[in-house]
């Protein structure tokens, strides 16, 4: 037969009654919320895909194009090849870009970006000529970084033609050996570019003979003696104060733009 209970004896009896079913309680609820915060996140993270990779609202339906000037929208659309009706999200913009550089050497610079929720953006930058070389009766256009990036058959207004021809003189040869072709085209950009705006649209021709015996051929005949494509700033500066000084004069040489000088022959 038990015997009366102990005060401690009932201590403990009323913490088993008491204690441990609360912090199970406490632990029951926080799994609950676990529960619902990580199917929450399934759910919501199940629709976004969904959402953005099998649904028909955000799958590509138009293509823009922008900035082109030689080049037409359609010669961009279909170098482009941008996959109409695929997810928006999956679309490679990357080789979006690379396929038009490769497929269009024209163009310079090109943005391709997703326009939400339907869209693709393509804004085109093209090259632009600085020189023409004449070839067979055709041009080949050279942009301001010196690449040769399309052949048309008739010369763009304004653009000067360049003519490589090199001295028959030891020097001159010696600089075609040393600089190469390539470079020598690369001199004759550099003075294309240090020209003033106004006399770069007179310019005819400009002649290269070796890396530093470079002239422009204006029209009227007038010949501007440029020297090599070093102090381009310089040199422009004197040839527009030289000009007008001397409007009357058809022989102008900046190549040493502290000592210029003019000539009327």
């Amino acid at each position: 037969m038990a015997g009366p209970t102990t005060s401690a004896e009932r201590g403990e009896r009323q913490q088993e009654s008491s204690g441990p079913p609360l912090v199970r309680r406490l632990r029951n609820r926080r799994f609950r919320r676990m529960v619902i915060l990580v199917l929450a996140v399934v759910l919501l993270g199940s629709g976004s895909a969904w959402l953005l990779y099998g649904s028909p609202w955000l799958r590509v339906r138009h293509v823009s194009v922008s900035g082109t000037a030689v080049l037409t929208p359609e010669d961009v659309l279909e170098a482009a090849d941008v996959p109409v009706g695929a997810p928006l999200v999956t679309v490679d913009t990357d080789g979006i870009e690379a396929r038009l550089r490769r497929r269009l050497p024209r163009i310079d610079t090109v943005d391709v970006v997703r326009s939400w929720p339907r869209g693709i953006g393509l804004k085109v930058t093209e090259r632009t000529p600085v020189l023409l070389i004449e070839k067979g009766g055709n041009f080949t256009e050279v942009d301001r970084k010196g690449v040769r990036f399309a052949t048309v058959s008739q010369a763009p207004k304004g653009v000067p033609e360049l003519e490589l021809s090199p001295a028959r003189s030891g020097s001159a040869t010696a600089s075609l050996r040393r600089f190469g072709t390539n470079r020598l085209v690369r001199e004759a950009v550099d003075v294309a570019r240090a020209v003033p705006a106004a006399v770069r649209r007179d310019t005819r021709t400009l002649k290269v003979r070796s890396y530093d015996d470079i002239s422009l051929e204006l029209s009227g005949g007038r010949v501007v003696e440029w020297g090599s494509s070093e102090n381009g700033a310089a040199k422009a500066r004197t040839l527009t104060a030289l000009l007008k000084a001397a409007s009357g004069a058809r022989h102008f040489d900046v190549s040493v733009p502290t000592a210029p000088a003019s000539a009327a022959s």
